[in-house]
């Protein structure tokens, strides 16, 4: 797949930081409903995550739910961070990270809940994140999130395929790689379900608004450098009103929900020339618990 340029989805949703909350409509919905399924899991975490935090928004009420668990916010673009850090109140404000998703600055088995809305979209590696995530996160520790399918935003895809050849929407993973990405991972009981979202807009020019807006730039590291003309612009809104429906252009987006869990860990390995090893630790560990005896 085309990766995602980091630097360039940075610099985008810094420059997006200050007008990001006023246009995430549907960002914020889809943490609601993230939320709601808190209701159904019986977990009490001593340490939240909330991966891809962006300015903040669900860090206040994963306070007002957990209110004994320290909360952190975690996200890549540093101006997105000055927003979060001033949630809550000024006595209580939230701890803040400013890092990479796919390189977490987090000691092992350091979480209980790993809450990310609408960011493994950003990641290239998905397996190796969510090695990572499974590394942070505590035996009987639970990933819930959320991430866009291959449908998402198809009728832009559809409408920049009749302009030219070039990659304008990024390639979203199926609902199932996704699954077998947790699978692989060795997350446990890993559940998916997918819903369809759609927002409606006067014309293109209030979509690509919108995107814009969000910080939600094509950002991938094949796309085409430098600005639309006026005319790629125009045959673009051309190819999209052949959308149209009720007097409005539709912009669907297939919203991916999973969870998975951590169950006790395989004991870690390493290499070696005579076969596999274990770490000194727990041969120290496990001579110590038989009373010394080899």
């Amino acid at each position: 797949m085309n990766a995602i340029d980091k630097a360039a989805a940075r610099r985008a949703f810094d420059a997006a930081a200050d007008g990001y909350d006023a246009a995430a409509v549907l960002q914020r919905e889809i943490g609601n409903r993230m939320l709601e399924r808190l209701d159904y899991i019986r977990l009490t975490p001593k340490r939240v995550l909330d991966l891809g935090c962006g300015t903040g928004a669900t860090l206040e009420r994963l306070a007002k739910r957990y209110r004994r668990a320290e909360i952190i916010g975690l996200d890549f673009a540093p101006a997105m961070l000055s927003h979060a850090r001033r949630r809550g109140h000024w006595l209580n404000r939230p701890r803040v990270v400013c890092a990479d998703a796919e390189q977490l600055p987090l000691a092992d088995d350091s979480v209980d809940l790993v809450f990310s809305n609408a960011t493994l979209q950003w990641v290239n590696d998905l397996d190796a994140t969510f090695g990572d995530l499974l590394r942070v996160l505590r035996p009987g520790g639970l990933l819930l999130f959320s991430t866009f399918g291959p449908d998402t935003l198809s009728e832009l895809r559809a409408a920049w395929a009749a302009v030219d050849q070039g990659e304008h929407v990024s390639p979203f993973l199926d609902m199932h790689d996704i699954g077998d990405a947790l699978v692989r991972a060795r997350f446990a009981d890993p559940v998916m379900d997918v819903e369809r979202m759609t927002l409606t807009y006067a014309d293109i020019r209030a979509l690509m608004r919108d995107l814009k807006q969000l910080g939600a730039h094509n950002a991938l590291a094949g796309r085409a450098r430098g600005l639309t003309g006026r005319r790629r612009l125009a045959a673009l809104a051309e190819a999209y009103e052949h959308q149209r429906r009720d007097g409005r252009l539709p912009a669907t987006y297939e919203v991916v929900h999973g969870h998975a869990w951590v169950t006790a860990k395989a004991q870690r390995q390493f290499a070696t020339d005579d076969g596999v090893a274990i770490p000194l630790e727990a041969v120290a560990r496990r001579r110590s618990a038989a009373g010394g005896k080899g």
